[in-house]
């Protein structure tokens, strides 16, 4: 007899990290480690204009912040740490350009992790 909680993490690849619904394959570099074509749910939280000094001649840009949800067996089992870097890229198989992000926070629940990212975008 199943227990809930393995209820859940079946349902975490076969329902919300789905590709044919929720998820997309995007690979994952992480902690010098790549993880190709993981699904993920990348949501994208806020664009905010971003704080300015009263010295930052800088106008434009923003900061972008996205909510990233990956099962934490397809991390390696690594909760990532806040502060640190993690790139995503923007097409299946590995390539394309690598985007970067800096981890503000990260909690996991059941298996699946929820990472929230930020980046400066124009």
């Amino acid at each position: 007899m199943s227990t809930f909680k393995d209820m859940v993490a079946r349902d975490i690849h076969t329902t919300f990290l789905n590709i044919d619904e929720f998820g997309e394959k995007r690979s994952v570099i992480y902690d010098g480690e790549k993880y190709v074509d993981i699904p993920v749910v990348l949501d994208e939280v806020v664009q905010d204009k971003r704080p300015r000094l009263n010295d930052d001649h800088v106008q434009g840009l923003y900061k972008v912040t996205h909510l990233l949800f990956c099962a934490l067996s397809d991390l390696g089992g690594n909760l990532p740490e806040s502060g640190q870097k993690m790139f995503l890229n923007d097409e299946e198989g590995g390539g394309g350009f690598f985007c970067p992000y800096y981890i503000s926070r990260s909690t996991t629940e059941n298996g699946l992790l929820k990472v929230w990212l930020e980046a400066i975008d124009e």
